[in-house]
């Protein structure tokens, strides 16, 4: 949508994923008038002149200039500024490229697909997988979504002495953090998580779950967890209905919602939907978003019973 006046209906601004207010110089704006108006409209300058000080001015000092804090970008100089305008593109073109929930909720994160993660997608899912491959690829997988998930923790500049004796300024890690697993299913994340950050302490949380109902069943959390940024693990997101209850426990230990990281290899579009729409300020961290769910609650096409199949206790 394009025009001078496209923010001024709120109703209309908040069908907007992005607003753009471009911010030309008065003089431009006054001299690209009066060169449109004296060639294609045979109007003379004095009469241009008049109208604009009269009318268009006032105008847009009462009306068009107010409307710029509603603004998400302010690009200066307009189509001149090719840096501002390569960046809304790139933007457009990141957004394009995501999945379209990515594109409803800017805290949902998919890590970058590639043949890897597809292929090791391939074989988990696969039910003639042996336990001992599904493990391995399992655990592939999982460490690429710690990975990426650690991205999202704040750091601070630091600088270091190479063995060369020169400069190098980069990032320290963030120090207060804690992972919390879901048992059962969450613990086969615990080995990822601690091969990432060392002595890193982890917590456990367990519901029970019939259905798309959830009971708190047990919690063992750090004493200091409310002054610690946290990975939440599980490899399944489905009803979304555990999560919420996990993500719920820690903020009422103390936990700012947005110092949780949910973590999970697998998320069906109405856990997404119920998780980030009840806690905006958390992070979701998945490597695919499925289909759905069945009639059974089950993710589709999912993974199975993914405990069971990690821990190998589907067998009996």
């Amino acid at each position: 949508m394009e025009g001078i006046l496209v923010f001024h209906e709120q109703r209309v601004r908040d069908l907007m994923n992005m607003k753009i207010f471009v911010d030309a110089d008065p003089d431009v704006r006054l001299s690209r008038r009066i060169r449109r108006d004296t060639v294609e409209r045979g109007r003379d300058v004095h009469s241009v002149l008049e109208q604009y000080a009269k009318f268009v001015k006032p105008a847009f000092d009462d009306f068009i200039l107010p409307s710029k804090k509603y603004a998400d970008i302010i690009i200066p100089r307009g189509g001149d500024n090719c840096v501002a305008i390569d960046l809304i593109v790139q933007h457009i073109r990141t957004k394009l490229g995501q999945h379209n929930l990515c594109k409803i909720y800017p805290n949902l994160h998919e890590i970058p697909s590639t043949f890897q993660t597809r292929g090791m997608h391939t074989l988990i899912r696969d039910t003639e997988i042996s336990k001992h491959d599904f493990i391995f690829y399992s655990d592939r997988l999982i460490r690429l979504v710690v990975e990426h998930g650690l991205g999202y923790l704040p750091f601070t500049e630091k600088q270091v002495i190479t063995p060369t004796g020169s400069i190098y300024i980069g990032v320290d890690f963030c120090k207060k953090l804690c992972g919390v697993s879901v048992i059962r299913s969450g613990e086969s994340m615990e080995n990822a998580l601690r091969a990432c950050c060392k002595g890193i302490k982890i917590g456990k949380i367990l519901i029970h779950r019939g259905g798309d109902e959830t009971q708190l069943i047990y919690e063992k959390l750090p004493k200091d967890i409310s002054e610690r940024h946290v990975l939440l693990m599980d490899p399944v997101l489905g009803t979304g209905n555990s999560a919420s209850q996990a993500i719920e426990l820690l903020i009422k230990k103390g936990v700012p919602e947005s110092r949780i990281i949910f973590l999970n290899l697998v998320s069906a579009p109405e856990g997404i939907h119920y998780v980030c729409k009840r806690f905006p300020h958390i992070k979701v961290v998945t490597s695919e978003i499925e289909e759905g769910l069945n009639d059974q609650f089950c993710v589709v096409p999912g993974l199975g019973e993914f405990g069971d199949r990690y821990f190998g206790t589907d067998d009996s």
